[in-house]
């Protein structure tokens, strides 16, 4: 598997019975992935049990040795991680090549 997965979440990111979300990133991990990039261009709605989701797929990451990123942040959606402070943890980025260009310099893409 590439260093890099890049996971496309559309709709609403809540959690419950159907954690597409949680259940992508956990397989990106299990297949070696190391750093994970999420195109968060057509979520339409996050409730706090998909912000706490982002932060736990961040963690993993982390302590994998790798690095989470969300590309395409929608205003809205970007408000909210901004006022629960998500954003001083996680890295965003405005597009995909933004994003891809700064796992390289990184060493990791």
């Amino acid at each position: 598997m590439d260093e890099t997965v890049v996971i496309d979440v559309a709709g609403r990111v809540t959690i419950g019975p159907d954690a597409k979300m949680r259940d992508a990133i956990n397989e990106a991990l299990e297949d070696g992935a190391r750093n994970i990039v999420m195109n968060m261009e057509r979520v339409t709605k996050m409730d706090s049990a998909g912000i706490g989701e982002l932060v736990a797929a961040h963690s993993s990451v982390k302590r994998r040795g790798g690095r989470f990123l969300l590309v395409a942040l929608s205003e809205r959606l970007a408000s909210v991680l901004q006022i629960t402070q998500v954003l001083g943890v996680l890295e965003s980025f405005d597009d995909m090549d933004e994003a891809l260009a700064s796992l390289s310099a990184d060493g990791g893409g």
